[in-house]
């Protein structure tokens, strides 16, 4: 029986993996210095909460198989000093997932955006058909109780992130997951603080591909031109490409119906971007032995991942939207889907700017033309989330101008939002609310409550 510790128990998909391999029968032990909820719930409630905060070195022995290393520990970690003492084996997260799925068939969705929600796609279609499959996805997906699985079958389906996969492995997280099926949503730039220049940032990419097995396929996004360039300038002879773009479809009334290969569905999901990853996931099933019509049967039913397009309120006047958008091209897309589906509608779009590209006056100017087709568009980020990332101010001007949109409207504080957002005309709009923050705190069910929306 296995038995392995993990260093930083608490991440939000390291505590999933914890679980996981407990529920397959590993012995399981882990510390953090922090851990926050849900993550502290989910492991007390399989008996994996350590019994105090903090690094514990009595709890590297000799006798663990692993130390699984998450990206929350720091490089001087007394736990890892230990366990290159003690010649144990040290894991970042993808490395030990890529460990445990050896002899499976490995589906890798790669790109800067969609890379959850087609992931998300792949794994909804394949439970629906009732294939046996592992998986590993960045957000919660209704029918699924855990983001991260680990079993006996025979595939297993991972979203693979570009981002560091640990303070020791400085190499992106989807280096290290081999893949037999690979997916490519699409490339432009972000992380820069980890890749400073879009060369570094592409490269990755270059690299990515270098990564699939012999013989695997690579599914790429053709509508994506550095995506297409990269691809043809590096072509392996030892490999199959798919490309893929926009699949046939309409819209009629705010409801969207595709058709792949002669079959027909209307989809609870909308938007270009949402039918370009719902194109690559149909490749992806296709090799896993799908055919067309059980496709369409099962992806007719998927809603979405968690706050990707996710319908948070509404009345029968408006909608209000939730999307985890926050760099340039997903903000640009998840705007255009909203407005493409209901083009009569006013729409009112506001981005929370919340990461470190995000706040970077310096890369502001990726963010022209994202927000051209908002009828009203907001942008607020908090002086707070500055001072918490030790970055200078970002004065209001420099927003305008990256975003070369002249109505725009930036706001710091969150009341301010609140007073905004309350004092609009919702009669045949919709609101979109983009971030992966939480506008400084701000109560957003009251805010939705007091414009007369209904919670869903």
């Amino acid at each position: 029986m296995a038995k392995v510790h993990f260093i930083s128990i608490g991440g939000s998909v390291m505590h999933q993996l914890a679980i996981a391999l407990k529920r397959k029968g590993y012995i399981v032990t882990g510390t953090d210095d922090e851990i926050f909820e849900p993550a502290r719930k989910n492991l007390l409630n399989e008996g994996l909460l350590p019994e105090k905060i903090g690094w514990d070195v009595s709890k590297i022995t000799s006798d663990l198989d692993a130390v699984i290393l998450g990206m929350h520990a720091k490089n001087d970690n007394p736990e890892m000093a230990k366990a290159r003492e003690l010649g144990l084996k040290i894991y970042s997260f993808p490395e030990f997932i890529y460990s445990e799925s050896i002899h499976k068939k490995r589906v890798v969705v790669g790109g800067s955006h969609g890379k959850t929600t087609t992931t998300s796609m792949i794994m909804h279609v394949l439970k629906s058909t009732g294939k046996p499959f592992d998986w590993m996805v960045g957000a919660r997906l209704e029918g699924f109780d855990q983001s991260v699985n680990v079993t006996d079958a025979p595939v297993i389906v991972c979203e693979g992130d570009e981002y560091p996969a640990s303070a020791i492995e400085k190499l992106p997280k989807f280096h290290f997951l081999y893949p037999h099926v690979a997916i490519i949503t699409g490339i432009a730039w972000d992380h820069i603080n980890v890749f400073p220049t879009f060369d570094i940032y592409l490269e990755q990419f270059r690299i990515f591909i270098d990564k699939i097995e012999k013989n695997g396929l690579l599914i790429y996004n053709e509508t994506d031109a550095v995506l297409k360039e990269l691809v043809e300038k590096h072509r392996r002879a030892d490999i199959r490409y798919q490309p893929y773009g926009v699949p046939e479809h309409s819209i009629e009334n705010g409801k969207t119906t595709v058709t792949i290969d002669g079959h027909k569905g209307e989809l609870k999901v909308f938007g270009e971007h949402n039918l370009l990853n719902l194109h690559a996931a149909w490749y992806a099933c296709k090799d896993l032995a799908v055919d067309a019509e059980m496709f369409v049967s099962s992806i007719k039913s998927f809603t979405g991942a968690s706050k990707r397009l996710e319908l948070f309120a509404t009345s029968a006047q408006a909608n209000v939207y939730r999307d985890f958008a926050h760099a340039p091209s997903k903000v640009k897309a998840t705007i255009e889907a909203v407005k493409q589906q209901f083009p009569e509608r006013k729409l009112y779009a506001v981005l929370e700017l919340h990461t470190y590209s995000s706040l970077n006056e310096q890369f502001m100017h990726e963010y022209d033309g994202a927000m051209d087709k908002a009828d009203a568009a907001v942008v607020f980020y908090s002086k707070h989330a500055l001072e918490l990332k030790r970055m200078p101010d970002l004065p209001a001007e420099k927003v305008k101008e990256g975003f070369n949109k002249q109505e725009l409207i930036v706001i710091n504080d969150k009341d301010e939002l609140d007073k905004w957002m309350e004092s609009q005309n919702y009669n045949n709009s919709n609101l979109l609310l983009m971030s992966s923050g939480n506008y400084d705190g701000l109560a957003l069910e009251k805010v939705i409550g007091n414009i007369g929306l209904h919670i869903q």
